[in-house]
């Protein structure tokens, strides 16, 4: 099962941060078995979140010339607080620096003002056709299909990318 955990961009700096929302609502799959009488977002979701608008962040700053942006490395992740249904989350991401390959941001989830999550992520970027350059179709596709999600998420309210 895949889960979309992004909801809303409303701040994009390429190259620099990103602001995503994820509002929770008790219609959540993940909320019939965590926990039934006491319905959170599982932790493990809320670094899913901090990831995927990091990846956004990567995409928009390479211009979706990557197929895939995959999280090679979550460090030092820290849980303060839970996120219930009819909260909203709001996720920033910072790029701090880029090699090669690899990018690190500094991530963090805060909900009502509160700092619920937060911690260091390396994503990888790379294409199929790095390694099979019969995989140059799918990896246009990819892009194509991502760029599609992205105009979703661009919110009314980021009317520009600063």
């Amino acid at each position: 099962m895949h889960f979309t955990l992004i909801d809303q961009i409303i701040e994009l700096q390429p190259g620099k941060l990103i602001t995503a929302i994820k509002s929770v609502t008790l219609t959540e799959d993940y909320l019939r078995d965590h926990f039934p009488l006491f319905p959170v977002m599982p932790g493990v979701l809320m670094l899913e979140a901090m990831y995927q608008a990091s990846a956004w962040l990567l995409r928009i700053t390479d211009d979706f010339s990557h197929s895939m942006v995959l999280l090679d490395e979550a460090k030092t992740i820290k849980y303060a607080g839970f996120v219930r249904p009819g909260q909203r989350l709001e996720l920033t991401s910072d790029l701090q620096k880029r090699a090669e390959s690899l990018s690190w941001f500094k991530a963090k989830g805060v909900v009502d003002g509160e700092v619920v999550v937060s911690g260091r992520l390396v994503l990888r970027q790379f294409n199929l056709a790095d390694t099979d350059v019969e995989q140059a179709t799918t990896d246009a596709y990819i892009c194509r299909s991502l760029r599609d999600q992205f105009s979703a998420l661009n919110s009314s309210t980021l009317a520009t990318i600063t």
